[in-house]
């Protein structure tokens, strides 16, 4: 693997429109996965630091420079960003697989399609229409949209621009402020985009920037008063107490936290077909992905024939450098994460489940975080690793008898984030997806994003929605005008018998 990257990588806090380090000077460094090289410092924002940005924001909000643009305006500085950004999506590539370990097909994948998120949150500003609602009387009564404030947005280290990019978009275009938390593994591309946002004319202090600790950094901006809204991506028990310090100001929050996805096949669909999806849903992401297919429901009648064929699959992904094109799976995010899956699956073996292949470290990737693609199957489905989240390139094969037992298994978690199901019936596709306890279920596919789609969970997967109009919708406030068309007025306290409506 080529080590050599003498270039060196620093991220500081963007707060009022100024780039800045932290108020005491703490730093935490910037580790590339793939090597375990420490490539650049990151400023790490003490719960002053997040305060100082959060009252940048206010001021900005307030003083109305972006909140009171017209919307033909906002949304012209919206598109010439996406023009910028996908000049630049080069860079954007490399950045990201550099920082995160995603092999470079797959972030080329991913990010290629994000300047269209801003583009379509920038049409809805245009686009999106009030109500005029009929009350009885002779009154006019209709909705006004409006923006809520600062908004807080927290992202993970697993798909840092696109994460960013649901929310961001939205919380833009609607005449928001923001401040941003990245994660503190992940910081350089969010860096690089909101430098962009300033040269495509996004006024000062609209956006800023705050690194760190979650503990930290992240503690102090969910309880911040002056914040209006959090929108977070990462573990359920992290946000748990992310909605708890929000709820302390009644602030709104989106949460997209935990999965345990399900990729349910029926006999009915074509064997290589139900491998390739189910190797994609397993191991896109290197599995540290909330809705990677953690679980793969195979019915008894292919479940042999399946197993035989999904270890071969797996057992040709290929892993390694994931700048080389060729790279199918990176590694994962840290030596931590590493260890801590390690032990999971070696607990899973010692609960009796069985290991089909992977489950170790690649002896010729000797330096970096790497993990082979791991499957498990014969595993009780109520165990750890059939129930928590592994965020990792884990997946665990079950059987099920019929239609009725899948969706039984499927929807046996505290989870609810997204499912699929691979099926040549079309009745039985709508019948299925209409009884999954999921936010998303994909047919005959998986992982499928777009910006007009809603994207959230139920259950122990958050609450909210990002993307879509929902998302759009949740980033402002409807006020009701009611207009009195009648050119009188009532005397209430007139002696006149006359019956007056009071409501």
């Amino acid at each position: 693997m080529n080590t050599g990257n003498p270039q060196r990588y620093d991220a500081q806090l963007l707060i009022g429109g100024e780039w800045t380090d932290a108020e005491d000077g703490r730093t935490l460094d910037i580790v590339n996965p793939a090597t375990g090289e420490v490539i650049g410092a990151l400023a790490s924002a003490s719960a002053r630091d997040v305060d100082r940005a959060v009252q940048a924001g206010h001021r900005a909000f307030e003083g109305g420079a972006w909140r009171d643009m017209s919307i033909q305006q906002r949304a012209r500085i919206l598109n010439r960003f996406a023009d910028l950004f996908e000049a630049d999506l080069e860079q954007f590539y490399k950045l990201e697989t550099l920082n995160n370990g995603r092999p470079i097909a797959e972030t080329r994948a991913q990010i290629s399609r994000l300047p269209q998120f801003y583009r379509y949150f920038a049409a809805l500003a245009l686009t999106r229409r009030s109500d005029v609602i009929p009350i009885e009387g002779p009154y006019l009564c209709y909705t006004q949209r409006v923006p809520l404030g600062v908004v807080a947005l927290m992202t993970s280290f697993n798909h840092p621009l696109m994460i960013l990019s649901k929310s961001l978009a939205p919380a833009l275009a609607t005449g928001n402020s923001v401040v941003i938390k990245a994660s503190e593994q992940t910081p350089l591309t969010t860096v690089r985009l909101v430098k962009l946002l300033q040269d495509a004319g996004v006024p000062k202090g609209v956006v800023n920037v705050v690194n760190g600790e979650g503990r930290v950094a992240g503690a102090a901006l969910a309880q911040h008063p002056l914040i209006r809204k959090v929108v977070f991506t990462g573990g359920t028990e992290v946000g748990r107490s992310i909605g708890e310090a929000a709820a302390r100001n009644f602030v709104l929050t989106t949460l997209e936290l935990g999965g345990k996805g399900a990729v349910i096949l029926f006999d009915d669909f074509d064997i290589e077909r139900a491998v390739n999806g189910a190797a994609f849903a397993a191991f896109i992401g290197a599995g540290q992905t909330c809705v990677c297919g953690a679980r793969i429901l195979v019915q008894k009648s292919m479940y042999a024939a399946f197993l035989e064929r999904f270890r071969a699959k797996v057992e040709r992904i290929r892993v390694g450098d994931p700048t080389d094109a060729k790279t199918q799976l990176g590694p994962v995010i840290s030596e931590r994460s590493r260890q801590r899956i390690l032990a999971m699956l070696e607990r899973a073996q010692q609960a009796g489940a069985k290991l089909l292949t992977g489950g170790r470290v690649p002896q010729e990737l000797t330096s970096g975080y790497f993990l082979q693609p791991t499957v498990v199957y014969d595993a009780d489905p109520h165990s750890e690793i059939g129930q928590d989240e592994v965020f990792g390139p884990v997946t665990v094969v079950m059987p099920f008898e019929d239609e009725a037992d899948a969706i039984r298994i499927a929807n046996d978690t505290p989870f609810g984030l997204a499912a699929s199901i691979w099926t040549q019936d079309v009745a039985r596709a709508h019948r299925v997806a209409g009884r999954l306890e999921f936010g998303m279920v994909w047919v005959n596919d998986h992982h499928r994003l777009d910006p007009a789609s809603p994207w959230g969970g139920f259950k122990n997967s958050g609450v909210g929605r990002e993307t879509g109009i929902e998302s759009f919708d949740q980033f402002s406030e409807p006020r009701a005008v009611t207009i009195n068309t009648s050119g009188k007025t009532v005397d209430w306290y007139a002696d006149d018998g006359e019956l007056k409506r009071l409501n």
